[in-house]
């Protein structure tokens, strides 16, 4: 009865988590999207500075972690120091700047599955640098990913979506997606190879450093000059209220959303991490295209299937490896 119990609470944990993951970053998304199409005001002007976004989703994230620290961290531990988050906060600044950028160039969901093919420049990567062999299946799911992505691509967009964006390139928003994953896979190596030295270091931490080189990096490139962009984003916001309400719903989602990420690595670990924020995306899409109005053909729709089925045949060869490895603990 007791087993059954606890059973029962793991599992509502789990749908906590999914729930706060789905509707954090779906709505997210939606306001995203508001942001890069929309036009506020009785002067129908757009949002042009969406880099400013970046900006102030690394002042939230840097306020919440310190929050997060000072409530549930413990004075004992201590982890890595602020300052080795520097080279980490260049890529992590430049990277989702160039994926948000890209919504002026192609629609939201094209971004979303472009930005869902990491695998293709890690694999890459991993072939032509370091020689790293894969095995057929894991070429099967990179085939289906750069397969579904690359026809989206080459398929015509529909001109109602065409119209909403501010200046439809396709290569070149494809491109900044790109160049996005690029940096994100060494903001990501670089985050590895800290918490490797520092083994005490905590998800806060992580959050804290990073943003906090994020808003330094930020600050410098939107006010370091007389004419930088973000003066002419808070003029913006100044003007359209109702811009500023969007940016600030958009950067507490980011921030709630990050807590329950955490809180899913840490009770049901990365891979159940994935396999919801992978579903996300692919409802993201859905929810573009039902609320935004941003129709797909069939054959987008085809591609968008093909991609996703490229994503969870990876999360299931990575779940049957993890299930192996744990046998091989069992019987030794």
């Amino acid at each position: 009865m007791e087993a059954h119990g606890s059973g029962l609470c793991r599992v509502l944990v789990l749908a906590f988590c999914v729930a706060g993951i789905w509707s954090a970053y779906i709505y997210q998304g939606v306001l995203q999207e508001t942001l890069s199409t929309k036009r506020f005001g009785s002067d129908e002007k757009r949002f042009e500075h969406l880099s400013f976004l970046n900006l102030a989703q690394n002042v939230v994230c840097l306020i919440w972690s310190y929050i997060m620290i000072k409530l549930w961290s413990s004075r004992s531990t201590v982890g890595a120091p602020w300052w080795t988050y520097w080279s980490a906060g260049i890529t992590n600044t430049i990277g989702p700047a160039m994926g948000i950028e890209a919504l002026k160039y192609i629609s939201y969901p094209a971004q979303v599955l472009a930005k869902s093919s990491k695998m293709i420049p890690v694999m890459l990567m991993g072939t032509l640098v370091y020689g790293i062999k894969y095995t057929f299946p894991e070429y099967l799911c990179t085939f289906l990913v750069a397969g579904g992505v690359s026809t989206f691509a080459l398929l015509k967009t529909s001109s109602k979506t065409i119209s909403k964006l501010a200046h439809p390139n396709a290569p070149l928003g494809y491109g900044l997606c790109f160049l996005n994953l690029a940096f994100d896979g060494f903001t990501n190596a670089t985050q590895d190879s800290i918490s490797t030295r520092y083994p005490k270091t905590s998800a806060w931490d992580i959050m804290l450093g990073m943003n906090l080189w994020g808003t330094i990096y930020n600050m410098i490139y939107m006010f370091g000059w007389p004419n930088g962009t973000g003066y002419h984003a808070i003029e913006f916001c100044r003007q359209h209220p109702e811009a500023s309400w969007d940016i600030l719903l958009y950067c507490l989602c980011g921030a709630v959303g990050q807590n329950f990420i955490f809180l899913t690595i840490s009770r049901f670990g990365s891979l159940a991490n994935t396999t919801i924020t992978t579903t996300r995306k692919f409802v993201s899409i859905v929810v573009s295209s039902m609320l935004s109005g941003n129709p797909l053909s069939s054959k987008q729709w085809g591609c968008v299937v093909m991609v996703f089925s490229g994503l969870s045949y990876q999360i299931y060869l990575k779940w049957r490896k993890l299930q192996k490895l744990q046998r091989k603990r069992k019987t030794t």
